[in-house]
């Protein structure tokens, strides 16, 4: 089992027993509830044992769906002849190329602005950074 330890019943169950048998206590983020291995009342202890199996069942059902409606997705990409969800290809790669190129050229603008030089002299640097112009070459 790879990723996250929070995708299977015996693990979110056992993790979270663990916790309590330290002495740890367990509170919620979304409801505020509150897990305490200290407590000593049978009723409170059932309805907690009740709640941590509940949620590690539905942590175990959620991540199986997301897992399912992924696999479902890339077949049905595949079967429309998508070339981006080959084994081992990223889909994400293009936004990704695009934000370093929207990077590098709001780089260069500044380092062109920064020292005077024109856009198409700035080119011409970048292509032939040692070539000297009327003014001087810059080698970038």
């Amino acid at each position: 089992m790879g990723g996250s330890p929070w995708r299977n019943y015996a693990d979110v169950s056992d993790t979270i027993r663990e916790f309590m048998r330290r002495g740890v206590v367990i509170r919620t983020v979304i409801n505020n509830m509150t897990f305490d291995g200290a407590t000593k009342e049978p009723m409170r202890q059932a309805v907690r044992d009740a709640l941590i199996a509940f949620m590690a069942a539905t942590a175990q059902a959620q991540a199986e769906a997301t897992k399912e409606a992924q696999r479902a997705g890339i077949d049905h990409a595949k079967a429309l002849g998508d070339r981006r969800y080959k084994a081992g290809s990223r889909p994400i790669a293009g936004p990704i190329r695009r934000r370093r190129d929207l990077l590098a050229r709001t780089r260069d603008q500044r380092h062109r602005q920064g020292n005077g030089l024109t856009r198409k002299r700035f080119i011409a640097s970048r292509m032939n950074p040692w070539r000297r112009g009327g003014s001087g070459g810059v080698a970038l």
